[in-house]
């Protein structure tokens, strides 16, 4: 094999191994997987379900429509089913989901979006059970102050609202709380979150079911339902299809391009200016010699704030440094002196060197990669 066969298997080889790692290796929707018993991450729920295994109750994973729940059901054996959600929502309660509860089901469902009030992001809750730390601003309305609901729904909850209250229909419950991350991976070491949650899916002493659908796991009943029993035909539904077709393509060119050329040369056209790019070196040039690091300062540390946030899941409202740190301290158990120098620094409206601001901007990338 000559030199110029060599380069040609070398080439088809390298493309081919960038595809098959884009297939297997690209990074999955973590967003999707939060509250999962499936996740070892933070908020993930893997450490509170074998906490209840090692218990010996009767728990498992439910990964089929809610409507398939309801169809092979016994009426005469109710269950508790748990749902977290992977974000904030206000779920709908279907006229379907009701009278399902109303024969004596439970449903419990973290993760339900309320307005934040003044509480303050970090709270710690005596409870039957041990101390429940809860972070969240966000609270239900005071239930104790409707003539429609008694007192005794409000499950946990301070002066500024209901964190976990219920609502009974007929001979069941529907349990909702203003936090997915009530017994996460995060506070394995508070025993009190995991037996809270424990208490309430056990109130009936009923089999418990953890929703693993909504978090986009299916049994193999289900994926034969949705897309059929080959996996060809599975195959030609997902992404995964045209990339195999396009890297066959590449493959047969590129088998074609070692004997001969198709058409002469082309001549490359002269590149297209990116107006944006231009822009974005225009005016760095500008806040350069304008030296206006501070303009830098504030707009760079609050979307580095921002992006903290969302990786410790604590959404996109910036807030206070102390609440951050805590939450920083709570989820990666790192010190938090850097954290607090970075933070003070974006705030305070002194002018800062250009040598400055550089290792100010190396050190956030650091405590983003943590």
């Amino acid at each position: 094999m000559n030199k110029n066969n060599k380069s040609w298997l070398f080439g088809a080889i390298a493309i081919i191994s960038i595809i098959l790692i884009s297939i297997f290796f690209a990074p999955a929707n973590n967003q999707l997987n939060s509250g999962s018993t499936y996740s070892r991450a933070p908020d993930g729920y893997g450490a509170w379900y074998n906490f209840m295994l090692e218990k010996n109750l009767e728990i498992q994973r439910w990964e089929k429509p809610f409507t398939d729940l309801e169809n092979s059901q016994d009426i005469n054996s109710p269950v508790t089913l748990l749902q977290v959600n992977s974000k904030l929502e206000n779920p709908a309660i279907s006229p379907q989901i009701e009278n399902w509860v109303k024969q004596g089901n439970i449903l419990i469902i973290l993760g339900i979006d309320k307005k934040p009030t003044k509480a303050d992001f970090t709270t710690i809750h005596d409870t039957e059970v041990g101390k429940v730390k809860i972070e969240t601003r966000r609270r239900a309305i005071k239930l104790e102050a409707k003539k429609e609901h008694k007192k005794d729904n409000i499950l946990l909850g301070d002066r500024y609202g209901a964190i976990v209250w219920q609502k009974q229909l007929g001979k069941g419950k529907i349990v909702l709380a203003t936090t997915q991350f009530l017994a996460a991976n995060a506070y394995q070491d508070i025993t009190g979150n995991y037996e809270f949650l424990a208490q309430l899916v056990t109130q009936n002493q009923q089999p418990i079911l953890v929703d693993e659908y909504i978090h986009g796991y299916k049994d193999k009943e289900v994926i034969e339902k949705e897309v059929g029993e080959s996996l060809i035909n599975y195959l030609v539904k997902t992404p995964l299809f045209p990339i195999f077709i396009q890297g066959l393509i590449i493959v047969v060119i590129l088998i074609f391009a070692q004997n001969r050329r198709f058409a002469k040369p082309i001549k490359l056209s002269p590149p297209i200016i990116d107006n944006s790019q231009v822009y974005i070196q225009a005016l760095a040039t500008v806040l350069q010699k304008a030296e206006s690091r501070e303009f830098i300062l504030e707009s760079i540390g609050k979307e580095s704030q921002i992006k903290l946030q969302k990786k410790l899941g604590l959404g996109k409202i910036l807030l206070d440094d102390k609440s951050l740190i805590d939450a920083w301290i709570q989820q990666t158990g790192q010190p938090s002196t850097e954290l607090e120098k970075l933070l003070k620094i974006k705030s305070r409206k002194q002018k800062i060197s250009e040598s400055e601001l550089l290792t100010w901007l190396d050190k956030w990338q650091q405590i983003l990669s943590v």
